[in-house]
């Protein structure tokens, strides 16, 4: 399979050169040139495979000029063998509520899914090679701890975590910030995450930077995620549906990847009815989805901090879809958005949006009631992503059945959990014995020269 620049359909690129680079040399985000498909005898083929197995199948799709079908099966089984759960991933029926848990992972949150099989990715890839790569990320909260439970102390690999300083929960932090590996560095940005965002992708866009450190990088723009991402939407598919019913998936979602993940499994043949974006008070997702402007504001601080975004980067990808795979639509609406801090979609893309998205966003009251319902009613505490997640149903009152991905374990945001249930969450044993070990990490400006050079001092 061949990959392309939503900015640029001219130029081809391998699977190997979209994993290591992240981002396109032209600001432009990879996608493959074509997208494989099931029929619904495939489809159907596919319905009694583990999670693993399935995982290996749709994988193997997007990578099956880098690596063969036995090492992505080595691959997968290596990524998810210390999951605490079966299936990888587990679904949980609460009367007519349905909720896949995807935070059986080491560091508690939906990114180990995507973020264990990256890792053993680079390490493969990285074999033969004896150049060290430096990766760049920045986190709303769950990527960073992800990327570096799936990358430290691997070889010829160096791993720099931005974080918003002060922004994130203290326990997300301590899941950062307690390694002791040598190739681990985290740096608190003064700054938000739209802040953090910003600087990993003026970097990845200066070439001389990013070939002097042969940077790379594992964030939600990075490909590999999105495919890894994937395979959960077609898993609980096939485990609730019967046949009969429409099924919709309801995504808490920032920065646009995980439900893109989604967008692409239906592109792919799963016969999904609707993409739920579910948002917080940064609401620019739901604003692009009923009005067609896309127009950034103010970031606000939430309780479901890894929403706390305005510049939702994949979207990039979904505009160069909804202008029928045109490059240059795509490279205006970037354009528009980089010189005046907006864009509109014209009549015509905003239809074609609408036919796969809704959306909805709840306040932080709306998200505290959502989770004090929940364990009243269920004895069950859920985060306050998963509770956007679930709220925003109430808000849109369809018949249908709602998937909602629970994306974060509760124990990550205990002082939320608490104030509105009176009950701490319960951490996994080897997750309180990781929060209690030293933290070490950098405070630094928001100053893209002042990280340079601190990336530049220590990447080696």
């Amino acid at each position: 399979m061949q990959y392309i620049s939503t900015r640029n359909t001219k130029q081809t690129f391998t699977f190997k050169d979209v994993f290591l680079k992240g981002l396109a040399a032209d600001g432009g985000l990879y996608i493959p040139e074509k997208i494989p498909s099931y029929s619904l005898k495939e489809l159907e083929s596919l319905k009694e495979l583990s999670y693993e197995q399935l995982a290996v199948k749709i994988i193997f799709n997007f990578c099956s000029d880098e690596f063969n079908e036995i090492e992505i099966k080595d691959l997968v089984n290596k990524s998810y063998k210390e999951f605490r759960v079966k299936n990888v991933v587990n679904i949980k029926r609460l009367e007519n509520i349905i909720l896949l848990e995807l935070f059986h992972g080491p560091t508690l949150a939906f990114k180990d899914i995507a973020m264990q099989v990256i890792g053993n990715m680079y390490e493969k890839i990285l074999s033969d090679n004896k150049k060290v790569i430096n990766i760049v990320v920045a986190t709303s909260g769950d990527t960073g701890a992800a990327a570096i439970s799936a990358l430290k102390g691997r070889k010829n690999i160096n791993i720099f975590v931005l974080h918003p300083h002060n922004k994130i929960s203290k326990v997300q932090r301590k899941l950062m910030t307690t390694f002791e590996e040598n190739n681990v560095y985290n740096l608190a940005i003064e700054g938000n995450f739209d802040d953090c965002q910003k600087l990993v992708k003026s970097m990845f866009i200066d070439r001389s930077f990013n070939n002097e450190i042969n940077m790379s990088g594992v964030n939600s723009i990075n490909w590999a995620r999105i495919i890894a991402q994937i395979v959960y939407f077609f898993f609980s598919y096939f485990k609730i549906n019967n046949g009969s019913q429409k099924i919709n998936f309801s995504v808490p979602t920032g920065n646009f990847g995980d439900v893109f993940a989604g967008y692409i499994a239906k592109k792919m043949g799963l016969p999904i009815n609707k993409l739920i974006v579910a948002t917080n008070k940064n609401d620019i997702l739901k604003r692009v989805i009923s009005t067609g402007v896309y127009k950034p504001k103010e970031v606000f601080q939430t309780i479901s901090p890894s929403m706390d975004i305005q510049v939702a980067s994949n979207f990039e990808r979904l505009i160069f879809y909804i202008s029928s795979n045109d490059d240059q639509a795509t490279l205006k609406k970037m354009e528009e958005l980089r010189k005046n801090n907006e864009f509109k979609l014209s009549r015509e893309q905003l239809s074609l949006l609408k036919k796969d998205f809704v959306s909805e966003s709840l306040s932080e009251e709306e998200t505290k009631s959502i989770i004090k319902k929940i364990y009243k009613n269920y004895n069950i505490l859920i985060d306050p992503h998963t509770a956007v997640g679930l709220g925003v149903l109430d808000k849109l009152s369809n018949n249908e059945i709602n998937i909602i991905l629970s994306t974060a374990h509760p124990g990550k945001f205990p002082e939320v959990i608490k104030e509105v249930t009176g009950k701490y969450p319960e951490l996994p044993d080897k997750t309180k014995k990781v929060i209690e070990e030293k933290e070490k990490f950098d405070i630094l400006p928001n100053d893209l020269n002042t990280i340079k050079k601190f990336i530049k001092e220590k990447a080696k």
